[in-house]
């Protein structure tokens, strides 16, 4: 055998081997077009047309949109669910973010059991999210809750209420739960953030005299800002999708008056669940609000995103 045709046989493997690497994304692939994409697609084509129940029928172009937007009482359970979605944006990044900063940076300083905490904090995030929901709607229970019988050996009667069945309560429980759900996934993200810190720069630092708040408001917060968007950006997402814990703790209806209602659950009890207004066409106007609540979380990605690229070039 030649050494050209020795050269040209270990080139043909070469080749075959590389269109063997481009074939293992492909399940992968179908899979994601199959039940991401397909359904995203679907959903906006049936935005454009009327429905007979679930029998589709003539293109109307953009009526279910107008319908969604000016028809009652569609209208304003859009504007009511919306509300309820930007205070769970809001509520989490306060509270679910601020803790979990603070006990990231908590951790990152190696106090004693530092390991435990980094565990501790993430174990309800291994628990189902329907799971979650259940054993909080226990918990919260007027009559037989853990929470109102703690409250009453504290001598707290006072505080004691139905948190899941008062209108001003219901969707800040649903909330406050949520923060305790994901609490551990923003503790370890924030961590990450902390311990790609290079350690000169803090050295450098202290040696210039920058300690306690002047360390963390000149030094670490500059540095965190690439997590702090990741965060951000996730916690923007989860906001606006929210409806597992929604849908487990208080149903399809968003009770109590629809003060837990969201736009996801919204869209759910449209096109699946009993539709608000009886109309036979609830999937055509469902549709059109799942497309408005895809270009909108869509859209404020993006914008989130590209303003955190601007503040990573800057520094």
């Amino acid at each position: 055998m030649t050494t050209v045709q020795t050269a040209s046989k270990k080139k043909g493997r070469k080749i075959g081997k590389s269109w063997t690497i481009h074939l293992f994304p492909i399940p992968a692939l179908i899979i994601y077009g199959l039940f991401v994409l397909y359904p995203i697609l679907a959903a906006l084509s049936y935005s454009f047309y009327s429905f007979n129940g679930f029998s589709r029928e003539s293109f109307v172009g953009f009526d279910n949109f107008v319908t969604l937007f000016t028809t009652e009482p569609y209208g304003s359970m859009f504007i009511n669910a919306f509300k309820h979605n930007v205070l769970y944006f809001g509520l989490q990044m306060v509270a679910m973010n601020g803790l979990a900063f603070i006990l990231a940076f908590i951790i990152y300083k190696k106090v004693k059991g530092a390991e435990f905490f980094k565990i501790a904090f993430f174990l309800p995030r291994l628990l189902s999210v329907i799971v979650v929901g259940f054993l909080w709607k226990l918990i919260l229970n007027p009559n037989f809750g853990t929470l109102n019988i703690l409250l009453g050996r504290l001598g707290l009667e006072e505080l004691q209420r139905a948190w899941l069945g008062d209108p001003n309560t219901a969707l800040v429980s649903i909330i406050l739960v949520n923060c305790w759900f994901g609490l551990g996934f923003g503790v370890l993200i924030f961590l990450a953030g902390f311990q790609s810190i290079p350690g000169e720069l803090i050295e450098a630092a202290r040696l210039d005299g920058a300690k306690g708040m002047t360390m963390l408001r000149k030094i670490y917060l500059p540095l965190m800002v690439p997590s702090i968007m990741i965060m951000t950006v996730l916690t923007f997402i989860q906001s606006f999708e929210a409806f597992e814990l929604v849908y487990a703790m208080q149903g399809s209806m968003g009770e109590p008056y629809y003060s837990t209602d969201t736009l996801a659950v919204f869209f759910y009890r449209l096109a699946f669940g009993s539709s608000t207004s009886g109309s036979s066409d609830a999937l055509g106007v469902g549709s059109a609000l799942a497309a408005v609540l895809f270009f909108f979380i869509l859209i404020c990605t993006m914008i989130f995103l590209k303003f955190t690229n601007k503040k990573e070039v800057e520094m």
